[in-house]
């Protein structure tokens, strides 16, 4: 959670690169590239900072044990914002749209232009921007029709949606962080996620496990939510018919995986009474499917090879019809949420509704199309929306079998959870706090 140190560090990484670059002598296409990759990364530190605390320092220069302005006040949320569009307009210049052979992976122009149209949405959305200034929704717009132009994206369109997140560099993917399965320096592997996300029954740990309450947010096949007249739930069978995604992201009893069905009802070879282990179950029922690699075991002494995805189009296209929404473009807006919904591999019903239930439609499908990939967390903040999707209990499943071979299910309360005014930023550190007299901390803490 202390993001703070961190990026500063980097931070001063990227000014020691600025203060020494134009001496060393070499291949000057080299230099330009580098140039435009480091901005880019300095321009991502400042955004996620100020993500989480607000308006912080801009520091662009590498203090010296012999400096005494180094007691720096914050900066205004609006003057990084600007900072951090300045370095990524002046990245966008010098950066090639696409790599081939060994630099694939490489920032590219459309990675600078999808990091300009997250922070220009986050800039645009009610937490920071309170007014509701029209023209930073309009900005945000651009930003996202910026990627759309450069026609070097396409939504994956293979039978299995799955494969957008196992199958490295496809064409939906903009960004990722790469990942081999091979030991670091250190000794440890870059990636464990299988072992990580995979449930007790297969030697996993459970570590980051899915609550009943996002269960309960995946719709129905024909795009009614469970709990809509007319969506056919069927609460003793309540895993059926539902948005494919559901499949794709969930590991729910019953599920095939790994040659076997997925057992958390109480007693299953998944569940925390499991006669394979039972430390490591699922405390919800469920456990992850997304980002799953099947073709490498569940093992911690092997790494995996998932390529972490930091930008992928369906984010671009929502970007594009939240922002286009909020400037009254909403044929626009539904254009762009209707075909991450019709995508082959989805095929949900296209939306059509207006005003208010489709700002809620490309709300809830940010949180199924973008489930775990990092962006729920801030969206509920900069929405605004944080006091009461946050104010809500943590809930799991209990799964009975019966004699007959059916299942009965009831839900509990797994965890309290609160969520205060001031959890919409984090408090900057003490540590900071007390080495700095100039920095003022977030309300309320």
């Amino acid at each position: 959670m202390d993001a703070w140190q961190g990026y500063y560090g980097f931070i001063r990484d990227c000014n020691t690169f600025f203060e020494h670059i134009d001496a060393v002598e070499g291949d000057e296409a080299l230099k330009e590239r580098l140039i435009g990759e480091m901005r880019f990364i300095r321009a991502w530190c400042y955004f996620d900072l100020i993500s989480r605390y607000g308006g912080v320092p801009l520091i662009t220069k590498v203090y010296s044990l012999s400096d005494d302005d180094y007691l720096v006040s914050r900066n205004s949320y609006d003057e990084c914002m600007d900072f951090i569009i300045k370095e990524l307009d002046e990245a966008a210049e010098t950066l090639p749209v696409s790599y081939s052979g060994a630099d694939i992976g490489r920032i590219t122009k459309g990675a600078v232009l999808s990091l300009k149209s997250r922070a220009l949405l986050y800039a645009a959305s009610p937490l920071n921007n309170p007014a509701n200034d029209r023209s930073k929704w309009l900005d945000a717009v651009d930003a996202a029709k910026a990627v759309v132009d450069l026609d070097a994206y396409t939504l994956y369109e293979g039978a299995d949606y799955k494969q957008i997140f196992l199958e490295k560099f496809n064409p939906e993917v903009i960004l990722s962080f790469n990942i081999n399965a091979t030991r670091n320096p250190s000794g440890s592997f870059e990636s464990r996620l299988n072992v990580l996300i995979g449930p007790n029954g297969h030697h996993g740990w459970s570590a980051y496990t899915p609550s009943q309450s996002l269960v309960d947010q995946f719709p129905m096949k024909n795009g009614k939510m469970i709990t809509e007249e007319g969506s056919g739930y069927d609460e003793n069978n309540p895993y059926e018919n539902r948005d494919p995604r559901f499949y794709a992201d969930i590991l729910y009893n019953g599920a095939e995986f790994r040659g076997r069905p997925y057992e958390s009802f109480v007693g299953g070879l998944d569940s925390p009474q499991s006669p394979v282990e039972n430390w490591n179950a699922s405390l919800t029922g469920y456990n992850w499917r997304k980002y799953s690699n099947d073709a490498l075991p569940i093992d911690e002494n092997i790494g995996t090879d998932q390529n972490w995805i930091i930008f992928r189009y369906a984010e671009i296209y929502l970007n594009y019809a939240e922002a286009a929404y909020e400037t009254g473009d909403e044929a626009t807006a539904r254009k762009y949420l209707n075909l991450v919904r019709s995508r082959t591999s989805v095929g949900m019903p296209d939306v059509t509704a207006s005003g208010n239930e489709l700002s809620e439609a490309i709300k809830l499908e940010r949180q199924i199309e973008l489930c775990f990939e990092g962006h729920r967390f801030f969206d509920v903040r900069r929405w605004k929306i944080a006091m009461e999707t946050e104010n809500r209990p943590l809930r799991g499943v209990t799964i009975e079998k019966k004699p007959s071979g059916g299942f009965s299910y009831s839900y509990f309360i797994l965890q309290d959870r609160k969520f205060e005014e001031r959890n919409y930023w984090y408090p900057i550190p003490k540590y900071e706090m007390d080495k700095n007299e100039n920095l003022e901390q977030n309300p309320q803490y």
